[in-house]
């Protein structure tokens, strides 16, 4: 330092004004590295894990990370994406919280494997930087009916139209090849990572998210009109934490865990039916049920599937009421089985019902049903009477009798009787009970068939 003070002084005397231009700008140079080095701040990159079907749980998902990130001023959020795809509504929800972040959200898809089809494409065009990992593949994102199938000419022609102005305005606003995502949706074609990245599809191809920020490094995010510059070295990732809505609301999506909460709820509301007073198979049926409708009203679901299912618990109901011989049991099983196939309906990230699945869960729930049902027939059937019209039947002595009415004893207990004819016994006859009203008995004359059997007892 006291050699570059002892230049500057020697150089005042110089007539050359660009010496002493250099010989100021090295004085100061390390003042002005010291001072960089002060500011320096670390580069916070929120991580969300997006792995599965595009549902309102991956929507509420990004929403929170959005806002975790905004709270916890993080400077970007890496949506780390694998997806087959899903609802329009939920991706719809999930491209506008990107479209208004307050903060840069970069897309990677991956890892080596993952894709980004269906509703990722257009999470990917959203994207302020898209990178893919290796061996991974977007595209594929024609829109399909709710149920999987083709729609109608005329309404695939309009959702066409309209997804495909959508996604080339997102594709045109990020600099991406617009041509390219609006024939992903118009002809469902798709695309390696190294096709994708020579297209201009996506910006970047890294083997990891600290890969991809390293590259980013070097060329900025562009975000809100500017290019932000960092340095690979200050980069911090955070794990986002789903947190315990997200862990529900994931599972209850599920298209099995749906279909086995609604046989839950309807085997716990049949049996509260058909023995009432029990109340803890009607109250955990209804919760089953409640949380089985809220999944079925957002997942691809059949009517026809559901109204088969409901026929079958109708069914077995009167499987319990008619002597059928099983066949209603029968017809039962059948619509059970049918409707559980058609319950749910494939569609781009939501998988219909397994059929084995299927298989093992009508079969338990039959045995169940079955043996409910066969034991509380039984139970109806060979119910006893109790009190008065257990008496009915009984063939009993006379104690007192005037006119059409008197006082016979049976069982240790003495009741007042009338004649079911207007007859007039006297004490000691025997007479049959033919019914019973309150504390009182009808009787009658015993048939002659049977007088000797009584006189003989």
């Amino acid at each position: 330092m006291t050699s570059l003070l002892r230049r500057l002084v020697q150089s005042l005397t110089c007539p050359n004004p660009m010496l002493v231009l250099a010989v100021l700008c090295l004085a100061l140079m390390p003042f002005v590295v010291s001072a960089q080095q002060g500011t320096a701040h670390p580069f916070n990159v929120l991580q969300v894990s997006l792995v599965g079907a595009i549902t309102p749980a991956s929507e509420d998902l990004l929403n929170a990370a959005l806002a975790t990130a905004e709270s916890d001023n993080m400077q970007a959020v890496l949506l780390v994406l694998d997806t087959p795809g899903g609802l329009v509504t939920s991706m719809r929800g999930m491209v506008s919280a990107m479209l208004n972040a307050h903060v840069p959200v970069l897309v990677w898809v991956g890892p080596s494997g993952a894709r980004a089809t269906s509703a990722g494409v257009f999470l990917v065009a959203a994207s302020h930087v898209a990178a893919m990992s290796p061996q991974s593949t977007i595209g594929a994102a024609s829109p399909v009916g709710m149920g999987g199938a083709d729609i109608g000419k005329t309404m695939q022609t309009k959702v066409k139209n309209e997804l495909q102005s959508y996604v080339r305005g997102l594709a045109a606003s990020r600099g991406r090849n617009a041509q390219w995502y609006e024939k992903a949706v118009d002809q469902a074609v798709s695309l390696t990572a190294q096709e994708a990245a020579i297209s201009n599809v996506v910006d970047v191809i890294a083997d990891s998210p600290e890969e991809f920020l390293q590259q980013l490094a070097t060329r900025g995010i562009p975000f809100r009109g500017r290019i932000h510059m960092f340095s690979s070295q200050d980069v911090v990732f955070k794990a986002h934490d789903p947190g315990f809505r997200y862990s529900i609301l994931s599972w209850l999506l599920n298209p099995q865990v749906a279909y086995l909460l609604l046989l839950v709820g309807i085997a716990g509301l049949f049996l509260e039916f058909v023995t009432p007073g029990v109340l803890l198979p009607g109250v955990f049926g209804g919760l089953s049920l409640l949380l089985a409708l809220y999944a079925l009203s957002i997942l691809p679901t059949s009517t026809t599937g559901i109204l088969l299912i409901l026929f079958a618990v109708v069914l077995f109901v009167l499987e319990i009421f008619i002597t059928s011989f099983g066949l209603l049991g029968l017809a039962a099983l059948t619509s059970l089985f049918i409707g559980s196939l058609l319950l749910i309906r494939p569609t781009p990230g939501i998988d219909a019902i397994p059929l084995a699945t299927v298989l093992i869960t009508v079969s338990g729930l039959a045995v169940i049903l079955g043996c409910c049902v066969v034991l509380i027939t039984k139970a109806q059937r060979g119910r006893k009477a109790f009190g008065a019209q257990a008496l009915v039947g009984e063939t009993v002595r006379v104690t007192k009798w005037e006119d059409a009415s008197g006082k016979i004893f049976v069982r240790g207990e003495m009741w007042r009787a009338i004649s079911a004819d207007k007859s007039t016994f006297s004490p000691g006859d025997m007479v049959l009970v033919t019914s019973a009203d309150g504390l009182t008995l009808t009787v009658s004359a015993i048939p002659r068939n049977e007088e000797s059997l009584a006189k003989f007892e």
